[in-house]
């Protein structure tokens, strides 16, 4: 079935593209995952949270998922305000809170997925969480 096969490679396209961008935050963020389908960050400094004190803090990750590629970014759970920087493009691929379904392969996206890298990254940062 070569339609499944196209949208297969498209998916596998579009999760190697969000993993460089990912992987360019390794370090100040170490990698718990990394296989040919799902890769995440974690910040492993020790912090506090809402008053508690914690070892690690979920950054961001990507994952192949049966009819798109997962982009989850936990940045924007401590800064809602943080989705006013997200652009159309990116924003009308936010399911729930921090994930985004994409479905097909956009060099917008991606390029809005590095900007808000950044952003989260220094978010974490000027909570002392990197």
């Amino acid at each position: 079935m070569p339609v499944k096969k196209n949208k297969t490679d498209e998916l596998k396209r579009i999760f190697r593209e969000i993993k460089i961008l990912l992987k360019k935050y390794e370090p100040p963020f170490s990698s718990r995952i990394n296989t040919d389908s799902k890769y995440d960050l974690w910040s492993e400094n020790e912090m506090t949270v809402l008053g508690k004190k914690k070892k690690e803090m979920f950054f961001a990750a990507t994952q192949i998922q049966s009819n798109y590629v997962g982009f989850y970014f936990m940045p924007v759970y401590e800064n809602e305000n943080m989705k006013r920087i997200f652009k159309k493009e990116l924003l009308s691929l936010l399911k729930g809170k921090s994930c985004f379904h994409i479905k097909n392969f956009d060099r917008a996206v991606l390029t809005q997925i590095k900007d808000i890298l950044k952003s989260g990254l220094n978010q974490y940062k000027k909570n002392g969480w990197v």
